[in-house]
């Protein structure tokens, strides 16, 4: 903006004093014209009544015209003549006839009166630079009638001189005026465009979060009002996130310590529960099923504990990798394996397909293995007795595996929730392998402690896919993955059966 404005101050001197000088040089010219005028009109006047006087009638013209030529050399710092003589042309001192333009020597010799054209007046010193002036053109009547065209040539020297003089002080005042510019637009800067810029970069380092920036408060004008506020904002944005921060570390704290202080009880309970379950047989029916259901949900209750303090220790930033170089595809193989009684009772068919020998990447095992679990688990519970697809893929720098299904699938909408804690595509669905609702939270919480990738994709009733990609080595960035986060059979659900 200030440059801009600047620029603009630049143009608007520039046309201003353009302006000036053409107006000052239009003025000079006009003047000059009607100066000349005046003077070859009364020059004329007496030049003509010279001719006509008794004592030059008796003269030769051509003697005539050469007396009326000396005299005008005597005022050679106020005009030229040429006159056109019977027998040739006379000229003053110091110019040439080609100082008479050949219009203007048309126009007299055609017509009778004063004629006045700009003209160049050429100087018969080859040295000398021809510069502007006026030629006055008309004739002169002898005394038996004859004509002789005479030309006043006025040079317009002192003129020059004077518009040099006044271009000179336009240029020096304008660049006076561009010195004054430049130090009016270093104090604007100084004070005006310094502090806000300053403003603007601590307003930068308060939203990246370094809440203890503040801006320095100097005089009492608006800008000091403005730091003064902007310090406020932070200062009040600073007691309001260590609350925050105080607030989530006590609901923490709170939710590791419930839940670690429930695994000792737990453990009875479960003990109880699972003593309880192995004697339902002696039981009447009502009591074995009351035993089964409480083993159910005891069970259920003590992996959302689990779950909880697994969140518990990311949340707290304690969770560590224990890496190891592994073969994914071998996980993916065991995984699939530990859960085939359960696709085998919901009637689902999971295949797997690895399409590269080399899958080694340096990774925690056990919680890869939790990654798999929850997706091929949740993709048999959704599949709708279809089949599940499981697909391995390497390249140089990391591996990935994906879980596809074709069941219920979910809105393209949801895809970046189905990762939140205790989210469901459709809430009044119920679970059928009893998960806590933090698996997916944890699957993504344990890809990126290994920098990894965990991205979902699905469409209603066209099921949906997971796609995991870990590096090689925990120290590379991923830039891609081997496998495309959309599956490349998508088709619609009446197809796919």
């Amino acid at each position: 903006m200030l440059i801009s404005t600047l620029g603009l101050s630049i143009v608007v001197l520039g046309l201003a004093g353009l302006v000036l000088l053409q107006q000052a040089t239009a003025g000079v010219v006009a003047s000059k014209r009607d100066a000349s005028l005046n003077e070859a009109a009364g020059v004329y006047a007496f030049m003509q009544a010279q001719l006509r006087t008794p004592e030059e009638r008796g003269v030769a013209v051509h003697e005539s015209l050469n007396r009326l030529a000396d005299l005008a050399d005597a005022q050679t710092t106020q005009y030229r003549v040429v006159i056109q003589g019977p027998t040739s042309s006379l000229v003053s001192a110091g110019i040439r006839a080609e100082s008479v333009p050949t219009e203007l020597r048309e126009r007299v010799e055609l017509g009778e009166g004063m004629f006045i054209t700009p003209t160049e007046v050429v100087y018969s010193d080859p040295a000398a630079v021809a510069e502007p002036g006026w030629a006055i053109g008309t004739s002169l009547i002898g005394a038996t009638g004859e004509r002789y065209p005479i030309y006043y040539i006025f040079p317009m020297t002192a003129e020059q001189q004077t518009l040099g003089v006044l271009q000179r002080a336009v240029v020096g005042t304008g660049l006076a005026l561009l010195a004054a510019l430049g130090l009016i637009s270093y104090l604007v800067t100084v004070q005006v465009v310094r502090p806000v810029r300053r403003a603007s970069q601590t307003a930068l380092k308060l939203a990246s979060g370094e809440l203890g920036e503040r801006v320095a408060v100097r005089g009492t004008d608006d800008l000091a009002s403005l730091a003064k506020s902007m310090n406020r904002m932070a200062a009040q944005l600073q007691q309001r996130f260590r609350e925050l921060e105080t607030l989530s570390t006590l609901q923490q704290r709170f939710v590791s310590d419930v839940s670690h202080e429930l695994r000792t009880p737990m453990t009875t309970i479960k003990m109880a529960s699972d003593v309880l379950h192995e004697g339902r047989g002696t039981f009447d029916p009502l009591t074995a099923r009351t035993a089964e259901l409480m083993s159910l949900e005891i069970d259920r209750f003590d992996a959302m504990l689990a779950d909880l303090l697994e969140i518990s220790r990311f949340d707290a930033g304690a969770a560590v990798l224990a890496l190891d170089e592994t073969d994914v595809g071998a996980l993916v193989e065991a995984e699939i394996n530990a859960n085939r009684r359960m696709a085998e009772k919901l009637g689902v068919e999971v295949t797997v397909d690895v399409r590269t020998q080399d899958n080694q990447a340096a990774v925690d095992s056990r919680r890869i293995r939790r990654i798999l679990r929850n997706l091929i688990t949740n993709a048999i519970e959704h599949a709708e007795g279809k089949p599940v697809r499981v697909t391995v893929a390497a390249d140089d720098v990391s591996v990935a595996v994906t879980v596809r299904d074709y069941g219920v699938g979910f809105e393209a909408d949801d895809a970046p929730h189905v990762f939140d804690r205790f989210w469901r595509a459709d809430p009044s669905r119920t679970r059928v392998v009893g998960g806590s609702g933090l698996g997916l939270a944890i699957a993504m919480e344990d890809a990126r402690l290994h920098r990894g990738w965990l991205t979902a994709w699905g469409r209603p009733g066209r099921g949906a896919q997971f796609r995991l990609t870990v590096p090689r080595d925990p120290d590379h960035e991923l830039t891609g993955s081997p496998l495309p986060v959309a599956p490349d059979d998508d088709v619609p659900a009446e197809v796919a059966r």
